[in-house]
C-alpha cells in the first residue's frame, strides 16, 4: 500500500488533488483510496521490483521516483490518514494466467488490490481511531474510492491475438470492475469513481508495434480498429455501471470519461498548448513516433553493431506522450483539470465544487 499522492498521471492527479484538499479541510472527501495500473501507480511496482532508471522523474526529481512519467508529486503527509494508493504498474482487472517474468504483467491484479484494502479496513476498525497513522473508522464510509484499470487486459494480449479475439474478453473485464464496485459498497464505500479507457490506437507504442494498414488510420494519425475496440469497452463499462447504480441507489457511482479528454489532446495538441500528439518524448528512432519496441525509454541496446539509448526529449512539456504508453505531466495536468470540471463525468457534476483545488504549477 502506498500513501496517496499527486502524480503526473490522470487518475493520480485527480485522486490525489482531492486527497490534498481533504488534508486541509477544503474537500468533502476526507480520504481517497485508489485501485489501478500504471496510470495511477505512485511507486508501488518499483517498490516491489526496484529497477527503474533515468530519465523517469526528470522534470522535478532529476532522478527516477517510481512514476511512469516525467512528472512530480506532492505528498499529503505520513501514514494513511488521507487514503492509500493500491495501484501497481502493469496490473490487470482479471487474474493473469502468466508470470511477471514471462509477460511483464503485474501479480497485483484488481482482486489483490481489493484484498489489500480489506486488510487496511480491518486495521482501521481494530484501531478504533487510536492509531495516528490510520484514518478514523468513519472516514472509510465518507472517502472517495477510484478505479482506473483495464487497459492492460486489452493491450497485453494484442501481440499474440487479433483485436477481435481480445474483444471477446472485454465483457469479463467490465464484469470484474463492476463486481469490485459492489464489493467496495459491501465494505462501506458510498462514493466510487471509475475511469474508462484511453484511446490506445493513438499511443506511439501501439502505432509502432501493432499491425495495421493505411486504411485503418483516421485523419488524426490514430488506428481506427483499436480505438473502436476501446469505444466498445467503454460502452460496456458505462452500461454496466448504470445497472450497478440502479441496485446501489444510496451510493454515488460515477463514470469518468478520460477517453474523450485524452483523444482531444492527441487530435488537437496545439489547441491545448502542446506541440506533439502521437510522438513520444522519451524513445529511440525519432521519426513520426520516436518509439522502438526493442529500446524502451531509458534503456540501451546493441542494434546493428552500435549501442543505442532511448533518451528523453528536452521539452516534455510540449508532448502528450511521455514514453509511448504513458502521458507527460503536462498532458495529465490538462486531463485532470478537465475531469475536475465535471464535464466528462456521468452522472454529471462539478467535482471542483466539492473540492476547491488549484492545479500544481
Amino acid at each position: 500500500m502506498r500513501r496517496i499522492t499527486w502524480l503526473a498521471t490522470a487518475a493520480a492527479a485527480l485522486c490525489c488533488l482531492v486527497a490534498a484538499a481533504s488534508a486541509t479541510a477544503q474537500c468533502r472527501f476526507p480520504a481517497v483510496f485508489n485501485f489501478g495500473d500504471s496510470n495511477s501507480d505512485t511507486g508501488g511496482f518499483w517498490a516491489a521490483f526496484p529497477a527503474q532508471q533515468a530519465p523517469f522523474g526528470m522534470t522535478y526529481f532529476r532522478r527516477p521516483a517510481g512514476r511512469a512519467s516525467d512528472g512530480r508529486l506532492v505528498s499529503v503527509g505520513s501514514g494513511y490518514r488521507h487514503g492509500a494508493n493500491f495501484a501497481t504498474l502493469a496490473s490487470t482487472a482479471l487474474q493473469p494466467n502468466t508470470s511477471l517474468f514471462v509477460t511483464g504483467i503485474s501479480p497485483f491484479f484488481l482482486a489483490v488490490q481489493l484484498n489489500q484494502m480489506k486488510e487496511l479496513r480491518t486495521k482501521v476498525l481494530t484501531s478504533n481511531g487510536n492509531n495516528d497513522q490510520l484514518p478514523a473508522p468513519d472516514v472509510l464510509h465518507n472517502a472517495l474510492y477510484t478505479i482506473d484499470i483495464g487497459q492492460n487486459d486489452l493491450t497485453s494480449n494484442l501481440g499474440s491475438q487479433s483485436i477481435e479475439t481480445v474483444k471477446q474478453s472485454l465483457p469479463s473485464v467490465v464484469s470484474k470492475i463492476s463486481s469490485t464496485v459492489q464489493e467496495l459498497y459491501n465494505i462501506g464505500a458510498r462514493n466510487i469513481m471509475v475511469f474508462n479507457m484511453a484511446p490506445i490506437g493513438c499511443y506511439p507504442a501501439f502505432l509502432t508495434k501493432l499491425p495495421h494498414t493505411s486504411n485503418d488510420m483516421d485523419g488524426y494519425g490514430c488506428m481506427k480498429t483499436y480505438n473502436s475496440a476501446v469505444t466498445y469497452y467503454n460502452e460496456l463499462l458505462n452500461n454496466s455501471l448504470a445497472e450497478v447504480r440502479k441496485k446501489l441507489q444510496d451510493a454515488s457511482i460515477v463514470y469518468l470519461d478520460k477517453h474523450a479528454v485524452t483523444l482531444e489532446l492527441f487530435r488537437h495538441p496545439k489547441a491545448h498548448g502542446l506541440k506533439y500528439g502521437t510522438k513520444a518524448c522519451c524513445g529511440y528512432g525519432d521519426g513520426a513516433y520516436n518509439f522502438n519496441p526493442d529500446v524502451y525509454c531509458g534503456s540501451s541496446k546493441l542494434l546493428n553493431g552500435q549501442t543505442v539509448t532511448a533518451k528523453a526529449c528536452a521539452d516534455p512539456q510540449n508532448y502528450v506522450s511521455w514514453d509511448g504508453i504513458h502521458a507527460t505531466e503536462a498532458a495529465n495536468k490538462i486531463i485532470a483539470s478537465s475531469l475536475m470540471s465535471g464535464s466528462y463525468l456521468y452522472p454529471p457534476f462539478d467535482l471542483s465544487k466539492l473540492c476547491h483545488l488549484q492545479p500544481i504549477a
